[in-house]
């Protein structure tokens, strides 16, 4: 045998282990290998998708008018520290999307407009009133639409989701499909919290806030927001801290009286992360801001020396401690009764980042692996007669060089299953659509060669010249419809969702793999039947 064929012989069998190798996770095998075995070699295998092993097909809707109305309050916040700064005394107040502006002053107007030229200047009778751009409205929607993707995205890689599918659709909806997820309420709650994290100061000294009720049901909420609605200036906001009994698991609501103002946001976080309370062997959140954030916490907790300082997430207070001294350092916690995975997926959005905007769910199914099962047993059941087929015709029509196609074919399977395997790549019904698709190509390659061959016999050549002519003169023309076939499936994986990109990874896997076992694969066998033998008579 020719030093060649060895090499190609050695190629071909350490690429088959390599594949069943890195497919064995795959198998029932796998539970029986020792455990250095498994904590040595792979195991993970080709992960199931959502139609094949169930799991939560979601669709959120991202509210980009709220993204333009939370912008407009960022801005009004923004424009009072700039205009004290400046020394500059004015009202402002927010009416819809409007900024109002008062006095109607030159030196006010100018300031306004070097820090915000975004604004455009609507009216300027009786107050100044501005407004986004419709261009600076775009802007802060289509981007809203990115962020809450990216952030939602990972949300999910840090919840843990094996293979999420996570794309936009239209402008303002997100699909989402976890497989085999098994706590769907509390993916829901994690992917669509906003996690708008806020710090503001407690106004104990207004005499509202001595009015308020020490605890209340929830119940009485709304009741209470309307008693004191008339009472409480522009400049104040009842928010509520929930309270809830450890013994009974009655929830309660503790009413406070904040200053509106903003002083320090989530968006300056460095880290989030849990700890337990030694005292109470309770979880909270650990906070770490990043060095403007820490400036900023250090000199408001400097400034309001015996002061509350509240913690809100979302609209709701989480504490509202006394600042006993100035915080140096950027740390802060956030304490609240929290069950250990709450306090995690606490963590793991502040972690991610505040949602630009808040989304709302427009669709919720949740596929059973009952339906999962199915998938699968008719994928096999079509890939099984595929092959039967496949390989009888191949048989019958090709005889024995038929039977070195079919091994060629088994030896594509294995590689495309090998080579999923070690990408940790998705397995869905249109991927089992791109394999049994792939598989007929490679049995289409093995085709080509075959006629090529049997042409040359016919012109009169030998048995081994006519394998090696047809092979050599096969070889543009297999590798020209192969790479035509797998830019087709590159774009497909580019430009498609979830489902067509499953297919076009196992068709672009598939498209490779045969190029390998048709060219080299079926050619080192017929170099080994013949190699070293005068043969008058070809099996094609």
């Amino acid at each position: 045998m020719r030093k060649g064929i060895i090499w190609r012989v050695i190629l071909i069998v350490f690429i088959l282990a390599l594949s069943i190798v890195f497919f064995l996770p795959n198998t029932p095998l796998f539970e029986h290998m020792p455990k250095w075995w498994k904590d040595v070699m792979p195991n993970k295998g080709i992960v199931l998708g959502l139609d094949l092993q169930g799991g939560l097909h979601l669709v959120f809707e991202v509210e980009e008018d709220k993204a333009v109305d939370i912008a407009t309050e960022r801005a009004i916040t923004t424009l009072k520290g700039f205009l004290e700064k400046k020394n500059l005394k004015a009202e402002i107040k927010k009416d819809g999307l409007f900024i109002l502006v008062s006095p109607n002053t030159v030196d006010l107007k100018k300031a306004i407009e070097e820090t915000y030229p975004t604004l455009s200047l609507i009216d300027s009778k009786e107050y100044l009133k501005y407004k986004f751009s419709d261009r600076e409205i775009d802007n802060i929607k289509k981007s809203a639409s990115e962020q809450v993707l990216e952030i939602i995205r990972n949300r999910i890689d840090q919840f843990g989701v094996a293979e999420p599918t996570i794309h936009r659709q239209a402008d303002n909806e997100i699909v989402i499909q976890l497989p085999g997820v098994k706590d769907p309420k509390r993916a829901i709650e994690l992917i669509g919290r906003t996690a708008i994290l806020e710090f503001k100061l407690v106004n104990d000294e207004s005499p509202v806030a001595a009015e308020l009720p020490s605890i209340i049901s929830p119940e009485e909420e709304k009741a209470l927001l309307e008693k004191f609605k008339g009472k409480i200036g522009d400049e104040d906001e009842i928010l509520f801290q929930r309270v809830i009994n450890k013994e009974t698991g009655a929830v309660s609501k503790i009413p406070h009286l904040l200053k509106k103002q903003v002083l320090l946001t989530g968006d300056l976080l460095s880290e989030a992360r849990v700890n337990i309370d030694q005292r109470f062997n309770e979880p909270y959140v650990s906070l770490t801001f990043n060095s403007l954030g820490a400036k900023i916490f250090e000199e408001i907790t400097g400034q309001n020396v015996k002061k509350r300082l509240a913690i809100i997430l979302d609209g709701n207070i989480y504490s509202a401690p006394v600042i006993q001294e100035k915080i140096s350092g950027g740390n802060a916690q956030i304490t609240g009764n929290f069950t250990l995975d709450e306090a995690k997926d606490l963590a793991v959005v502040l972690r991610a980042g505040a949602l630009p905007a808040p989304v709302k769910m427009i669709q919720n199914v949740t596929v059973g692996p009952s339906l999962g099962q199915d998938s699968i047993d008719a994928g096999k059941l079509a890939g099984i007669v595929a092959a039967i087929l496949v390989i009888g015709f191949m048989i019958i029509y090709y005889k024995l060089s038929g039977l070195v196609a079919d091994f060629a074919v088994f030896l594509n399977i294995i590689f495309l299953l090998g080579a999923m395997a070690s990408l940790n790549a998705t397995l869905t019904m249109p991927g089992i659509a791109g394999i049994i698709l792939a598989i007929g190509i490679a049995v289409d390659s093995n085709v080509l060669m075959f006629e090529r061959i049997r042409e040359e016999l016919r012109a009169g050549k030998t048995p081994k010249a006519a394998i090696e002519s047809g092979y050599k003169k096969a070889f543009w023309t297999i590798f020209d419809s192969h790479v035509t076939t797998l830019i087709t499936a590159l774009v497909l994986f580019q430009f498609g969702t979830g489902p067509i990109k499953g297919f076009a990874v196992t068709l672009s896997l598939g498209i490779a793999i045969n190029l390998f076992t048709a060219l080299i694969g079926t050619k080192t066998i017929f170099d080994i039947l013949y190699s070293g033998r005068d043969i008058k008579r070809l099996s094609i």
